[in-house]
């Protein structure tokens, strides 16, 4: 059986490149800035991850973290983004890193034919 992820589903994915990604200590305060931005209200799951072991070409592995959230809406997400946690967390961690890249999607189904 198929899993289908809910209509109107929004996904926030976001790849950081820390600017010391060896350095524990930038490790330790990276976590410190995702636990408080987990504690947005309107976040209905996240993931925390880094690169996998894959190889195949057309896999990116170069990001230090990823940072995947799922919200029921648009406007979850929206909500998400206006939250001053978010904004703390840009401000007090963002010296960390030296490039994001965000994909954001929403849920899609097939055009009629």
């Amino acid at each position: 059986m198929s899993k289908k992820i809910a209509d109107n589903t929004f996904v926030h994915h976001v790849l950081f490149y820390l600017k010391n990604p060896d350095s524990k200590a930038d490790q330790i305060k990276f976590f410190e800035g995702i636990d408080l931005l987990s504690n947005i209200s309107t976040i209905r799951e996240f993931h925390v991850g880094v690169p996998a072991t894959t190889n195949r070409e057309v896999i990116v592995q170069n990001y230090t973290y990823s940072w995947l959230c799922f919200f029921d809406s648009a406007e979850d997400e929206a909500i998400y983004q206006s939250d001053p946690i978010h904004d703390e967390f840009r401000n007090n961690y963002g010296h960390l890193w030296e490039k994001v890249v965000i994909y954001d999607s929403t849920t899609s189904t097939p055009v009629s034919q």
